[in-house]
Formats: structure tokens, C-alpha cells, sequence
């Protein structure tokens, strides 16, 4: 019978193993961090390689019309567009617009729900980056009540 110092050891040995041979995904690993660092919409999309953003009907952005908690605040982001490389979820009056990223292919639909940390009221982005660099975008404003950004 393992103890569990043994059995630690060997997943260790394991995962080193795997991970020495290229077998986890590289991906899963991927940071981009001149994305999230960038301050505006615009210069967001200009880390990514990305063109200027076009309003789109087809993207659509989700969250409370007034957040109680900026700490806390429910956002979704969702489009009907095929060919769809990137969706991301942006707060433009936070430190850091990027607040989430999400690589996509067609075989994935494209509908995604997270949590963001808000400092203050602001309108909120979700963009859709197409394969060929274009970028189309939805825009929803959400009042805070009480700051989750050092608020």
C-alpha cells in the first residue's frame, strides 16, 4: 500500500513527465500581456492585431443594469457570427480594460459568462474578433453602487 507522500511524488514525476514532453497544452498556458495591460478598447485591440471596432447587432453584451457590488458583477458576452477568432469582455473605467478573453473556433458557441471587479459605473464592451483581424463590438453601460476596485 502508497502513502500519500509516495503517491505525491510519482503524480509530481508524472506531471513532469508530461509535461517535458510537450504533451500538455501550450494554449492553455497563453497570456498575453500587452492585452491586458492596455487601457482602452483601443488599445486592446491594437495588442491583439486587431482592427477598429464596428457596432455590431450580432454581439451581444449581458450584465445588471445596477450592480450593487462592484466586487461582484455578472457579465456575459455572446454573438451569432461565424468565423469568430476572439471574444472579449472590456470595462473602460477599469485600471486594466481587458477583463476577459476567450479564443473560440467554430465548433464552440460562442457564449460566454463571468464575474468582473468594477471600481465605478462604466460602460462595458464585448468584442468580436473575426480571423481575418476585424472586430465588431456591443456596449452596455453598468452603474456601481459600491466599488470593487479599491472603492
Amino acid at each position: 500500500m502508497q502513502t500519500r507522500r509516495e503517491t505525491l511524488k510519482r503524480s509530481a514525476l508524472v506531471a513532469g513527465l508530461l509535461a517535458s514532453t510537450g504533451l500538455f497544452p501550450q494554449y492553455a498556458f497563453a497570456y498575453d500581456k500587452a492585452a491586458f495591460e492596455a487601457k482602452s478598447l483601443a488599445d486592446v485591440l491594437k495588442a491583439l492585431g486587431a482592427g477598429a471596432p464596428v457596432e455590431s447587432k450580432d454581439v451581444l453584451i449581458g450584465g445588471p443594469d445596477i450592480a450593487e457590488n462592484g466586487a461582484v458583477v455578472p457579465l456575459t458576452a455572446s454573438t451569432t457570427l461565424g468565423g469568430v477568432k476572439q471574444i472579449l469582455i472590456l470595462v473602460e473605467k477599469n485600471p486594466a480594460a481587458l477583463v476577459a478573453q476567450f479564443n473560440v473556433t467554430d465548433s464552440v458557441d460562442a457564449s460566454f459568462a463571468t464575474r468582473s471587479k468594477m471600481g465605478q459605473s462604466s460602460d462595458v464592451y464585448a468584442v468580436a474578433v473575426m480571423a481575418d483581424g476585424k472586430a465588431f463590438f456591443a456596449k452596455k453601460e453598468v452603474k456601481v453602487t459600491l466599488g470593487g476596485c479599491g472603492g
